[in-house]
């Protein structure tokens, strides 16, 4: 008789325990894990910016978001990384707009002959053109920060200190480069990145537009002798970082404040970066004894002139898309004065 008294007293403690323990359970989530698709290599300065924004994330939300890094393209090639972030391959992505040209055509202005000078102002220039803008054209993710790599400017095997130096030559170009090329009066060759190196080796190019990072980055140093400073036909290349919107809206207003704090922090550490390899690029050449052609002030002017028709035809496309192209070329060129002046 006792054994059956005691029968339900045993049943409650065993219920408040069992209720304990799964509560207990519960309370231990799992961390939320972002995939990160970067088409640079591990060792690259930009894949550890990369990686040391996810640890921070993980590091101010407590251990509630982890990311994993798939560098090299390994997870989504670098032209369908930004499809990959958007249909939810990977969760975040970085890459370069123009690898899917025509699909941002209003961005298409941040790779325009503007006079860039450096990696942080074009990166502070096209985050504040998203700020002001909001392109639809980036609506089906959520953009983390955008940024911008420093001045394209013409390396090349045998010294161009003048226009008349450059009309036919073969030079190694992409996207909006060649269009600057060819207005230059070179022959722009449309190669990758990877195969570059080699078609100057052999002289199937006779040079290459790009920052100066690509002279150590991607040894181009070795097959090149001269570079010139055309600032005032030189260019960027806009690079986004995004993620899959359905992810974002998945997690927490306060995990989302956080990462956007980081995001901003990111966005100023992204454009120096571009400024410090481009000074090691630099660097590396001079050791090497390779020469840096500044061009006269009449003679930049020269080469500006040439390049000018491209923002016209920028405006005129956009206007057939029904799209403020006018508005957006101003306010880049007036906004890139006052962050360089």
């Amino acid at each position: 008789m006792r054994d059956w008294k005691s029968l339900p007293v045993f049943l409650c403690v065993l219920f408040i325990g069992f209720c304990f323990l799964t509560s207990s359970a519960l309370g231990q989530t799992k961390p939320v894990e972002l995939k990160y698709s970067i088409f640079f290599p591990a060792p690259h300065r930009h894949s550890v910016l990369a990686t040391e924004w996810g640890k921070e994330i993980e590091k101010r939300t407590d251990g509630k978001v982890k990311v994993t890094m798939f560098y090299g393209g390994t997870l989504t090639p670098a032209d369908k990384c930004y499809d990959g972030a958007a249909k939810g391959i990977s969760d975040v992505g970085m890459s370069v707009f123009a690898y899917t040209r025509g699909k941002f055509p209003l961005l298409e202005v941040i790779d325009l002959p503007l006079g860039i000078r450096s990696g942080w102002a074009a990166t502070r220039l096209i985050n504040d053109f998203y700020k002001k803008f909001k392109p639809k054209e980036l609506d089906e993710v959520k953009v983390m920060y955008l940024h911008a790599h420093g001045p394209g400017l013409l390396h090349t095997k045998k010294a161009v200190s003048r226009l008349e130096d450059l009309k036919g030559m073969k030079i190694r170009c992409t996207g909006m480069a060649a269009k600057i090329v060819g207005a230059l009066g070179g022959t722009p060759v449309a190669m990758p990145m990877g195969e570059t190196y080699d078609a100057l080796s052999r002289g199937v190019v006779e040079g290459s537009m790009a920052p100066f990072e690509a002279l150590q980055g991607w040894k181009w140093g070795e097959v090149v002798k001269f570079s010139t400073e055309n600032y005032g036909s030189s260019y960027s290349t806009a690079f986004f970082v995004v993620m899959n919107k359905e992810k974002w809206n998945s997690l927490s207003p306060d995990i989302q404040k956080i990462i956007e704090k980081i995001n901003e922090e990111w966005a100023e550490k992204q454009g120096k970066a571009w400024d410090e390899i481009d000074k090691a690029g630099r660097d590396f050449i001079l050791k090497r004894g390779n020469k840096i052609i500044s061009l006269s002030s009449d003679e930049d002017w020269r080469w500006f002139k040439l390049v000018k028709p491209l923002h016209d035809d920028y405006v005129k496309s956009m206007k057939a898309k029904g799209l403020p192209g006018d508005e957006a070329l101003k306010f880049c060129l007036e906004q890139l004065y006052k962050i360089q002046k």
